[in-house]
């Protein structure tokens, strides 16, 4: 009976050398592919054709294309880093005014967990006030722990506020610390592709990644895409594929 394959399948990834590893599955997957390449020797005569062909080095390299934007997979499987609970925001364009009265200040609504300024522009305009370090004149501004200070020559003014904060709650924060060259983590891989009531499974012992895509676009949904390579785990083996015939 022949067999057929239909839709993106189900990928998971576990990571290899870790006690009680969690297996992670790649969330609203949208593509997976993986090319098997060998590269071929030929030996050569007088003749136009060779007189054998062998083949030399192989190599399995893949990439997997996800909807769903997941820290658990950014972490254990691509930067194997220090996570937290938690999350880093971003108040974009927060509206606030320019004070009737000394000191003109303005103290943002994340203020507590205030991490870092974005820019402030007026609201009116979307011209960009320039940060000075105090003392600010017309068109400028100083910030210290989320509270900003504006010139009295701006009085009334409508402004937009950028900045970025922490939050302890609602997510996953992954450290990217500056680690050894040769650090990656090592994980085991499982597509498969059930369809008409049979299954195309393929399974690789030792994987590692080398590239890690987030790429915005206007209108349409962030798709993480990840590449990836297998190689031989400690028994020589390198995976399996399962077929129905």
């Amino acid at each position: 009976m022949p067999q057929y394959s239909f839709g993106a399948g189900s990928l998971f990834g576990t990571p290899v050398g870790v006690a009680n590893a969690t297996p992670v599955q790649f969330g609203t997957l949208q593509s997976v592919s993986v090319d098997i390449d060998f590269t071929l020797k030929e030996l050569y005569g007088q003749n136009q054709f060779p007189e054998v062909v062998a083949r030399g080095q192989a190599k399995i390299q893949g990439k997997a294309k996800a909807g769903r934007i997941q820290g658990s997979v950014f972490n254990s499987l691509f930067f194997s880093g220090t996570s937290t609970t938690g999350q880093q925001l971003v108040a974009l364009n927060e509206v606030a005014a320019v004070p009737a009265s000394t000191p003109w200040t303005v103290t943002v609504a994340n203020s507590t967990t205030f991490q870092a300024d974005q820019g402030v522009v007026f609201a009116a305009t979307g011209v960009p006030l320039v940060r000075v370090a105090s003392a600010p004149t017309t068109g400028q501004y100083a910030v210290a722990a989320g509270v900003y200070t504006f010139a009295a020559a701006d009085t009334g003014a409508g402004l937009l506020i950028s900045y970025s904060y922490t939050s302890a709650t609602g997510g996953t924060v992954t450290t990217i610390s500056n680690q050894l060259q040769g650090v990656a983590p090592t994980f085991s891989m499982v597509l498969t592709t059930p369809f008409a009531g049979q299954t195309l499974t393929l399974s690789l012992n030792a994987c590692t990644s080398s590239k890690l895509q987030l790429a915005t676009k206007q209108g349409d949904f962030m798709q993480p895409e990840m590449d990836f390579m297998a190689y031989a785990d400690a028994s020589g083996t390198v995976g399996k594929i399962s077929t129905q015939g």
